[in-house]
């Protein structure tokens, strides 16, 4: 019920975000595509399906537990940036290509590459509360180490 929870909170941020046309530029810091997130993307997989890139959970599949709703705006950022490239549904069960959604969800939402940010608007969507994330920030955490 807590993940089912989880999912409609995420889906329903996401539907709740509105396309930005222009890149996001950071200010100061690197860019998403140079900064380094591999240590938190690992991290999420092993809290998400502990590795398996055929875990399901609802509407949730892959290593990283990917909603369709995620995959639209992935699109839809893609869209708004001029590329022709296109996620897929079936991408989810792909750990690269979630690895890829991942970093692009950080680079349109996250430009400022805030690791705690990162980690709790995955598990609560752009608008999370970070008190309904704090089991699932310390979860992720401890795996990073």
């Amino acid at each position: 019920m807590k993940r089912i929870v989880k999912n409609v909170c995420l889906s329903l941020t996401i539907l709740s975000l509105v396309p930005h046309i222009a890149l996001a530029a950071t200010k100061g810091g690197e860019s998403s595509e140079q900064f380094d997130w591999s240590a938190v993307m690992e991290a999420i997989i092993l809290v998400e399906s502990e590795g398996n890139p055929r875990a399901v959970s609802g509407n949730s599949v892959g290593a990283m537990q990917i909603t369709p709703i995620l995959v639209r705006e992935c699109n839809n950022i893609l869209k708004a940036r001029g590329s022709e490239k296109r996620f897929t549904l079936a991408d989810r069960y792909s750990v690269s290509k979630s690895k890829e959604m991942f970093l692009l969800i950080q680079s349109h939402h996250n430009p400022q590459n805030n690791v705690e940010k990162a980690i709790r608007s995955w598990n609560g969507g752009m608008r999370y509360s970070k008190r309904a994330t704090n089991g699932y920030y310390a979860k992720v955490m401890r795996r990073m180490k």
